[in-house]
């Protein structure tokens, strides 16, 4: 006896939008624009529903159309101008701020240096804090930053596609991501790891 299934567009809202909108917000940082994207979502799949061929769940179909919307949110985001605070060439600019200026700059400032962070989650409490703490830290990134950061840790997306998706060159990919990734990191030990 086979099973017949049917999409119910009409309880979408009531059973995937906190879900979706989960999703979204723990990679956008913005409630406005992760409703926005919800909302975009639910109106392309009910657009689409008559494509749907039932390899997936509802859900895992609506946040595979929540994922796209999400990368193209970032394309254009990244296609923008935006004023980079971090990203300037003096001789006080966000390299040098990380690594000497004297002599040779492959050797970090002592104050930057790595360190042991010596702290462990040891309760949920604990790491939901910090993932607050790194979500504020993420929207302190300049958009294009935290789209490539988000795009490459949360979503899994190769380099080669996110370079693509956003329009950018591979070693622009890797200064990016490199200069992210210290950022946040200072940002975490001001407001984690140092408190």
């Amino acid at each position: 006896m086979s099973v017949e299934y049917t999409l119910e567009p009409e309880k979408w809202v009531e059973r995937y939008a906190d879900a979706l909108f989960g999703y979204a917000f723990t990679r956008i940082n913005r409630q406005d624009i992760a409703e926005d994207l919800v909302q975009d979502t639910f109106f392309s799949a009910l657009k689409a529903k008559d494509t749907f061929q039932f390899n997936s769940s509802e859900k895992t179909w609506l946040i595979a159309i929540l994922k796209r919307k999400i990368i193209d949110h970032y394309r254009k985001k990244s296609t923008q101008n935006e004023l980079n605070v971090f990203d300037k060439d003096t001789k006080d600019g966000f390299m040098n701020h990380f690594f000497e200026t004297e002599g040779r700059t492959d050797h970090w400032t002592d104050i930057n240096a790595p360190k042991e962070w010596g702290k462990d989650f040891e309760t949920k409490v604990e790491s939901d804090e910090f993932y607050n703490i790194l979500k504020n830290c993420l929207g302190k990134l300049p958009e294009k930053w935290a789209a490539v950061f988000t795009l490459k840790n949360m979503e899994d997306l190769e380099s080669e596609e996110i370079c693509k998706e956003l329009q950018i060159a591979p070693s622009n990919y890797w200064v990016i991501m490199h200069r992210a990734k210290l950022q946040l990191r200072e940002c975490l030990e001001i407001n984690w790891f140092d408190k």
